[in-house]
């Protein structure tokens, strides 16, 4: 898609949007989401920083970043666990 079409239709929906109003709920729940995950991610980084000393390395993908966020540390916990004992 072309970058000036796509920033032509942000501007354009972006005033809209203000206009008329947005449902508040689901952009509430989905901020709260995506703090979760960058948080998540962010943990799952520093396991990786200070467990390269013990050899522990918990891959940062879309799996590792929905468990850590849903269940927090200890879901980091519990992968960094499962990466020790079973692989």
């Amino acid at each position: 898609m072309d970058p000036v079409l796509v920033i032509l239709l942000l501007g354009l929906a972006i005033p809209f949007l203000l206009i008329v109003g947005l449902p508040s709920a689901p952009i509430k729940w989905a901020g709260q989401l995506l703090t979760r995950l960058i948080v998540a991610v962010i943990l799952l980084f520093f396991v990786n920083l200070f467990g390269a000393q013990f050899g522990l390395h918990v891959p940062i993908n879309g799996f590792t970043a929905v468990v850590s966020g849903l269940l927090g540390v200890p879901g980091v916990l519990s992968l960094a666990a499962i990466h020790l004992w079973l692989l």
